[in-house]
């Protein structure tokens, strides 16, 4: 079958299978030819392991340190109707990568939130590991959640809190500029949206973890947020999201406690702004993201996923004095290159010149619509679209008994 991308919004319904493992291919050639990580972890548990910064942890730990890796996510297979998921075809490229490797890489496809996966996932520890994990990433994005314990159901929602939020927003797909105004959320929908996205997940993690004794002497375990600039803080740090992201920052310090016995370690990471499905659909993050890719290009700062990732694990959690590199908050800043003084300078003076008329030349919009393309397998470059798919792509580890 041939298959184009079919783009509803700010969602991609199909995935390119060659591209996607092409994606992958040119992720684990980037870590490859950079310096190994000597001092990295052995054994990694990452929650939410298929796409954007958990697939780029997943193959900094596999390529970068020689980690065997576990993978928990939520991905759909392909059918007679449609293609698997993005990150199903990412995952069965980084299984099948990492096994001609000799890099053990197993997977769990389902509810991260629910008891049931955290259950089957501490099985495959037991059986396969025997214990001893010795970081664990927690890199979930889901719009909803169903509280394994109550049966409760959250759903997130991205809105600004006390007042209503007017800017200019971006299509990320169109390129066209609009005027927007979104109401503040409610009480309701701000408690939601951090029982979604904050920390209790989290801890639930690396309670179950614990109960088991699973967790490995000096365990690290990592949290990934964003902060961003004041341009986009009443729909980020200061909105809804930016609740839940304090949430889970304030879960760590509790975390760091709970780890004290073993001297382990929970940190929160910082991340640059990137082009993902979620930040596509955040109101005025596309031009934002736009104008820093811009500037951090022209200044050579920029990063993706990978990039970020590789400097995070070399430059600071596992740097060759074994010092974690944290600041005053105890957050790891790897979006320290986007918050520098002259990006945030540059982008705030360009961000009152973008029309539609300038939008290509003041802003790289086509680059970060390229980029929204490639999360899907799609203008990779190296892929021949012309030639017919097999969707059905298995991976390789779910076809093995537990």
């Amino acid at each position: 079958m041939h298959i184009a991308p079919k783009i509803r919004g700010y969602i991609c319904t199909t995935a390119h299978p060659a591209g996607c493992i092409q994606n992958v291919k040119q992720q684990i050639q980037y870590v490859s030819n950079q310096p190994s990580i000597a001092s990295g972890p052995k054994k990694v548990l990452i929650i939410g392991a298929s796409t954007g910064y958990g697939l780029a942890s997943r193959i900094v730990a596999a390529f970068g340190a020689k980690a065997q890796t576990i993978g928990v996510f939520l991905e759909r297979a392909a059918d007679d109707k449609r293609t698997a998921s993005a990150g199903w075809y990412h995952t069965a490229a980084f299984e099948q990568a990492a096994h001609q490797a000799g890099i053990y890489a197993k997977s769990i496809n389902g509810d991260a939130f629910s008891d049931a996966i955290k259950q089957e996932t501490i099985a495959l520890i037991k059986k396969d590991w025997g214990g001893a994990v010795d970081l664990v990433i927690y890199s979930l994005a889901s719009p909803r959640r169903t509280h394994p314990q109550t049966g409760v159901s959250f759903k997130s929602c991205l809105k600004p809190i006390g007042e209503p939020y007017r800017n200019q927003t971006m299509d990320m797909i169109s390129g066209r500029l609009s005027d927007v105004c979104i109401e503040p959320a409610t009480p309701k929908e701000v408690a939601d949206t951090v029982a979604v996205m904050g920390g209790e997940d989290w801890m639930m993690w690396i309670e179950a973890l614990l109960a088991e004794k699973l967790l490995a002497k000096g365990v690290q375990t990592m949290a990934y947020s964003y902060i961003g600039p004041k341009l986009t803080d009443r729909m980020y740090s200061k909105g809804t999201i930016g609740m839940a992201k304090k949430d889970l920052v304030a879960t760590g310090k509790i975390l760091q406690h709970r780890l004290r016995p073993i001297d382990g370690q929970a940190v929160i990471a910082v991340n640059k702004a990137v082009v993902t499905q979620a930040s596509a659909a955040i109101p005025v993050v596309p031009l934002y993201i736009s104008l820093v890719y811009k500037i951090m290009k022209e200044k050579q700062l920029h990063e993706g996923c990978i990039e970020q990732m590789y400097r995070l694990y070399a430059d600071r959690l596992y740097r060759t004095d074994r010092k974690i590199l944290v600041d005053a908050q105890g957050l790891i800043r790897i979006d320290d290159w986007e918050m520098r003084e002259d990006v945030q300078q540059a982008v705030a003076a360009l961000w009152s010149k973008v029309d539609e008329g300038n939008l290509a030349t003041v802003t790289d919009w086509v680059g970060c619509r390229h980029e929204f393309h490639k999360l899907f397998g799609f203008e990779v470059e190296g892929v021949d679209y012309s030639l017919p798919q097999v969707a059905a792509l298995p991976i390789p580890s779910l076809n093995l008994p537990i």
